[in-house]
């Protein structure tokens, strides 16, 4: 094949990310396969083909491939311990060099994006990988100054202005200038998805925005500065606006974007109307990065029950973001 793949990591060798993978390549024609590549373990990948019931073919990418067959690069790490559901630094080395090896063929235009399936935060860092997860990995590995966590779902997208960090240090996290940032990178990702004037809503941090300071000053010191100057540039942005409030309006209708100030205020709503829809994708990276937005689920891992819906609405995201080029 000439057309660059798209490349999927398998993520953490003793979660669900094999099986996700692998029953999502499963659920699609057999020629459009041959779209992906798969960095990973083989031999994690054959065995998850085996618990989920699964006769595919791996095969080596650049060799002559079987039409259908799952086409795998194999990053070969020393002490993988074989199983499902082992929590082990072995494996978080293992995830962060799938990772590393994505980087390296999207970086050299060897690859269109990559797909991400999930790691184990705790097994990365046991690895001496000192990441809060796939986020500030890829904006280290790419050089990126900075990166976003966006939540995509059908009828609702939030993008947050801080992720992986304690609440306090969310509040502080939230200045005029980050809020502006958020602000523009959304508009410019919404724009590149055909959205001619993305509608944005802002979402404020304290109860009813402090209420004119009666529950804290934040959202007037820091939250309505940064939407002020998004306005003064001409952006189609509003708020701050209650919490409690902004997410059912855009999940009707009234906005495309929420920008949230921190990880549970975006998480929580998507999570709930779309817990198997919603597509976590990186902006502000020199490569497009899609995941999953689910974890490893180690309970479940090597039982072939993991539910492969959030990777094929991930691989769908991928190839859209793909068709728009960069």
């Amino acid at each position: 094949m000439t057309v660059k793949p798209i490349v999927i990591t398998m993520g953490d060798p003793s979660g669900v990310g094999a099986e996700v993978t692998v029953k999502a390549m499963a659920a699609l024609p057999p020629a459009d396969r041959a779209r992906y590549v798969v960095i990973g373990d083989r031999p994690t990948l054959a065995r998850a083909l085996t618990v989920c019931g699964l006769e595919l073919t791996l095969a080596d990418f650049g060799d002559a491939v079987p039409e259908g067959a799952i086409r795998v690069i194999h990053v070969p790490v020393k002490g993988l311990p074989g199983r499902f559901g082992v929590q082990s630094p072995a494996c978080g080395e293992a995830s962060f060099r799938f990772i590393e090896r994505a980087v390296q063929m999207t970086m050299g235009d060897a690859a269109l994006g990559i797909v991400t399936a999930p790691i184990n935060k705790e097994a990365l860092n046991a690895a001496g990988h000192h990441y809060d997860g796939h986020t500030g990995m890829l904006a280290h590995l790419t050089g990126a100054a900075s990166s976003w966590m966006l939540l995509a779902a059908p009828t609702l997208n939030v993008l947050h202005v801080s992720t992986h960090v304690s609440l306090r240090d969310a509040i502080g996290r939230a200045t005029p200038q980050r809020v502006l940032e958020t602000i523009r990178v959304g508009h410019a990702h919404l724009l590149r998805m055909g959205l001619e004037n993305p509608r944005i809503a802002v979402a404020g941090i304290n109860p009813h925005c402090g209420e004119n300071g009666l529950f804290g000053h934040e959202d007037d010191d820091q939250i309505a500065p940064g939407i002020s100057l998004a306005q003064a540039e001409g952006l189609n942005v509003q708020g701050p606006i209650p919490a409690d409030t902004v997410y059912h309006r855009a999940n009707t209708g009234g906005f495309d974007l929420v920008v949230a100030q921190y990880h549970d205020q975006g998480h929580i709503p998507i999570k709930l109307i779309a817990f198997d829809t919603a597509v976590n994708v990186s902006l502000g990276l020199p490569i497009d990065r899609c995941s999953v937005d689910h974890g490893t689920a180690f309970d479940i891992a090597g039982t072939g029950k993991a539910n492969h819906i959030n990777m094929l609405a991930a691989l769908d995201y991928a190839d859209r973001m793909a068709a728009t080029g960069r």
